[in-house]
């Protein structure tokens, strides 16, 4: 029998590998007459699970030892079948999955001591503590066994995101002659940085220092990332001393993260020396640099300076990338500058360089804040008819414009173009839509496209019923847009303040006032944004007068207005020839202790009530 020569754990361990448990155990290496046997151990045990001890299931793991997926199988089996395993039982499985460096078995154990804490009675530590008790004794293979055992738990403290309890044990450990793997160490630090804590992976790697750890050169970088991060540049250059001194190379990475901790710390000009001193030098060198230097420059808005750039690489016999020509064109088209974005993409192509659809983006988007809104249309309709390809934000900008153009049948031709090419319109693009239908008087076609989106699958977010909410009071649906927030209420949203300023505001705009006021007054909490959409609404409405004892109410109430509001207010009592009105809300803008409004347009209100004046 195959089983003759296990003692009884063993064929209990051979149980839970029978064809009821694991199916391809038997099936292949069994004659029916094992087979037979199998079964007939699998009743006894099953009955007899209950005298099952720390001895039994510790010779059942050695027994197994040899074949890893059984062994852990058996060790989980036994606890499902209501075995509580102690800590010597841990102690035997964790020590064979560790002589087999098995890291994925291993790390599913010490996962299960954390999660089973208070269940087991022990914590990972005071297994850690015993292990190492242990496996001390072992003499030269103790320092790669311990490493591996070590390893897998620092793994599963980072991936559960208990970084203080990682930190403990590799500080306790440190301190107790036993220095963690270095890639241990690395996996804790980077992940730190990544979770926005680079003053612990500082922490971390000093300490460990201290105890006697060899930093590698993904160690050094990871320090650099850290301290940059921080902001502490003059320590980033410790760093690199420290690499001198330590024999170790700084690679293509450590100077490519210098210089793009320099560029978040705005020092694009410190970054842009250091590039070139770089270049200069006989280490390896990373043309990505460069697009890291010229975004610095044009994150400050040093266009000027990211412009001179392009041209140095040039002058070093290189084509600046589409990535050094997009940040530019961005940051012109961020500043208004369309034509310079649109030259300095005409420059790109005419070297070979292809266009994408972030480029296109930037510069469609410019031309729509810049209510350029045909050309937006023409140029896409050019690229588009170029081959390059155009993203889902692309077809949304210009489906925008459309709308906001009053070509509604064109916009809904473009959906319909996007599905015959493959681009599935999503949330926003029926937004969009149904936002243009709302701006243009077509209500019950922002119905329909609302209906076909749920249809579809889409949920309508709270952007989607804010559009809604504005619209139908606008166009004289007042009862539908209150029982639009019902609805929203049925489908787990909750109406938030801007949806109730859309409906206030949208009542006015559609001519009914007193629906407006009622509504506002009917809500159980109001916000001091609802009261300035309500003034907003008086003033669309022609109702300056009612604004203005709004205002005056609430300001003697301590409630403040925002600044756009009360130049809106400012500016509708100049052009309704209430001067006296707008003089006084003049002086209370005016005195200390107020907010002051933006100079522009205050100025601009004020020559209106000048004008006006004369008049």
């Amino acid at each position: 029998m195959i089983f003759s020569r296990f003692d009884e754990s063993s064929r209990f361990a051979a149980f839970l590998f029978s064809a009821a448990a694991q199916p391809c155990f038997l099936v292949t290496d069994l004659s029916s007459d094992e087979q037979k046997s199998t079964i007939d151990d699998i009743y006894k045990f099953e009955y007899h699970i209950h005298e099952l001890n720390t001895h039994k299931v510790t010779d059942g793991l050695v027994n197994l030892r040899r074949v890893l997926k059984q062994a852990s199988s058996f060790f989980f089996k036994v606890k499902s079948c209501g075995f509580r395993h102690n800590v010597e039982t841990y102690m035997s499985v964790i020590e064979i999955l560790c002589s087999s460096g098995s890291s994925t078995m291993l790390e599913a154990v010490w996962s299960e001591v954390i999660k089973s804490k208070n269940e087991i009675g022990f914590d990972s530590s005071e297994l850690l503590e015993a292990l190492f008790e242990k496996l001390v004794h072992e003499g030269t293979r103790f320092l790669l066994r311990a490493s591996v055992c070590f390893d897998a738990l620092v793994k599963v403290y980072v991936n559960m995101g208990m970084y203080d309890e990682c930190m403990d044990i590799l500080f306790q450990r440190g301190s107790r002659g036993f220095v963690p793997c270095v890639f241990s160490c690395n996996f804790l630090i980077n992940r730190l940085i990544e979770c926005g804590k680079p003053n612990n992976a500082v922490i971390v790697y000093r300490q460990l220092k201290k105890l006697g750890l060899n930093p590698n050169v993904y160690t050094y970088n990871l320090m650099i990332k850290a301290l940059c991060t921080k902001g502490c540049l003059e320590e980033t250059i410790d760093v690199f001393k420290e690499m001198e001194d330590a024999g170790v190379n700084p690679n293509v990475y450590s100077y490519t993260i210098y210089i793009e901790g320099l560029c978040s710390n705005k020092k694009p000009d410190v970054a842009y020396e250091v590039l070139k001193a770089w270049r200069s030098s006989s280490a390896p060198f990373d043309n990505f640099s460069y697009d890291v230097v010229v975004r610095g420059f044009c994150n400050e808005k040093r266009l000027t300076e990211a412009e001179g750039v392009l041209v140095d690489i040039e002058k070093q016999g290189l084509i600046p990338g589409v990535y050094c020509f997009g940040a530019l064109i961005q940051a012109y088209c961020k500043s208004g500058n369309i034509q310079k974005a649109l030259s300095l993409q005409s420059d790109m192509l005419s070297k070979g360089v292809k266009t994408n659809c972030v480029i296109i983006t930037s510069i469609l988007q410019c031309l729509v804040s810049m209510g350029l809104l045909a050309d937006a249309i023409t140029l896409f309709r050019t690229y588009d008819d170029s081959g390059v390809f155009l993203d889902k934000v692309c077809y949304n900008i210009v489906l925008d414009a459309m709308c906001k153009m009053g070509k509604l049948q064109e916009a809904s031709k473009l959906l319909d173009e996007m599905k015959s090419r493959n681009i599935v319109p999503d949330l926003i693009h029926y937004s969009t839509l149904i936002n243009g239908y709302c701006l243009n008087g077509k209500v019950l076609d922002a119905c329909t496209t609302f209906k076909e989106m749920i249809r579809k699958g889409f949920e309508p977010n709270i952007i989607t019923y804010n559009i809604l909410a504005g619209g139908l009071p606008r166009n004289g649906l007042a009862k539908e847009a209150v029982s639009l927030l019902d609805y929203m209420k049925s489908q787990g949203l909750v109406p938030g303040v801007v949806t109730t300023n859309q409906i206030i505001e949208g009542l006015c705009v559609g001519g009914k006032v007193k629906e407006g006021e009622l509504f506002l007054s009917s809500l159980d909490v109001k916000h001091p944004d609802n009261y300035s959409s309500m003034i907003n609404g008086y003033c669309e409405a022609r109702h300056t007068v009612d604004a203005f004892k709004l205002f005056f109410n609430l300001y003697n109430q301590g409630i403040k207005i925002k600044k756009k509001t009360t130049l809106k207010l400012l500016y509708s009592l100049c052009m309704e020839g209430e001067l006296e009105s707008a003089f006084v809300l003049f002086e209370t803008l005016t005195c200390p202790g107020q907010p002051q409004p933006c100079l522009k347009h205050f100025f601009h209100v004020l020559g209106i009530f000048f004008d006006q004046l004369h008049l």
